[in-house]
């Protein structure tokens, strides 16, 4: 799964490509890094990479999802910007395109059932989760063509209104 981070006004494409225990591969905007990371006490961690050593701090803001980074030399505001993020953003914005890629249900109910998987070709029009609430259920179908990048709840589970669904890219 790809993530955006925001790291002051850069942003990057970070996907985690492997894991065992404390060695990482993560790819930073098509670029590979071997990593091994260690937590070495609660929001301080090491990282090693190609033999060097690096310590990192990172201090949780207002929301999970935003961050003080510190290092020796620097220090860095970061924002994870996930399908979640993007869809309050569009919400907040108007930005109907990308509000149209994310899936949610206006009341809290159950998830019923997800005819797709995550990367499902879909087109617009096409029953992509069913949800029931207030005793009726509801199918909400893909707002365009695209392709199934996440899918945030599992069937059976008790979801919040407007809560993200599934994303389509």
């Amino acid at each position: 799964m790809a993530l955006e981070i925001k790291l002051d006004d850069r942003i990057a494409k970070v996907e985690l490509l492997a894991e065992d225990e404390n060695f990482v591969k993560i790819m930073v905007d098509n670029k590979t890094y071997d990593l091994d990371m260690q937590q070495v006490e609660k929001g301080v961690y090491s990282v090693i990479y190609k033999g060097h050593s690096f310590n990192v701090e990172l201090i949780e803001n207002e929301t999970k999802k935003k961050y003080k980074v510190n290092t020796f030399y620097h220090s860095y505001e970061a924002e994870i910007i996930d399908a979640e993020t993007k869809y309050q953003q569009a919400r907040n914005a108007g930005n109907l395109e990308t509000a149209e890629s994310t899936i949610s249900s206006p009341m809290p109910g159950k998830i019923v059932k997800i005819p797709v998987s995550l990367g499902d070709q879909v087109k617009k029009g096409d029953t992509v989760i069913i949800v029931s609430a207030m005793k009726m259920e509801s199918e909400y179908k893909a707002m365009k063509d695209g392709k199934i990048q996440e899918i945030f709840v599992n069937e059976n589970d008790i979801i919040d209104g407007n809560q993200p669904l599934i994303f389509i890219d």
